[in-house]
């Protein structure tokens, strides 16, 4: 069996579309088959909030303040 780096080494080695090509099997091999009952309990989640953003009850935020929030919670996280 060639190792990991013998592989990587002849992957580096083909043109850009094999390569991308290569890259994208990989990472769908690393995707875990997702629940039937998961992906419908985000699909219902998403129409929610969808309903909410049309209907004008959501919460909407700027992304600048999020960021910043999202940035004041990891500072505290760091010992």
């Amino acid at each position: 069996m060639a190792s990991a780096k013998a592989i990587l080494q002849d992957a580096l080695a083909l043109p850009a579309e094999a390569r991308a090509e290569v890259a994208r099997e990989l990472l769908v091999s690393l995707d875990a088959p997702v629940h039937p009952d998961v992906a419908e309990s985000w699909l219902v989640e998403i129409e929610r909030r969808v309903r909410e953003a049309e209907g004008g009850t959501a919460m909407i935020e700027d992304w600048s303040t999020v960021r910043e929030r999202i940035a004041a919670r990891l500072r505290s996280m760091r010992p």
